[in-house]
């Protein structure tokens, strides 16, 4: 698995992560959060400024549904 980036806020009341992007990630990709509760979850949708986006690249920092709630500096991996 290869490191893309990490979170750096998390909504918790939408469970909305931002995550801040080291590689490109596309609708369809899993990804893997590295917390203590490690998970994995398929990206449905992205956004950028809240405009819906279908891929993304390094350097962009993109808003992503979650289903369970992740901490700021947790690593995020494609899997």
């Amino acid at each position: 698995m290869k490191e893309i980036g990490k979170v750096v806020h998390f909504f918790d009341k939408i469970s909305v992560a931002i995550i801040e992007l080291t590689a490109g990630l596309k609708v369809g990709d899993t990804v893997t959060f590295k917390s203590k509760e490690e998970f994995d979850q398929e990206v449905t949708s992205m956004q950028i400024d809240h405009k819906e986006i279908e891929t993304a690249k390094s350097g962009d920092a993109i808003g992503m549904k979650v289903d369970k709630p992740v901490h700021e500096g947790v690593k995020v991996e494609l899997k």
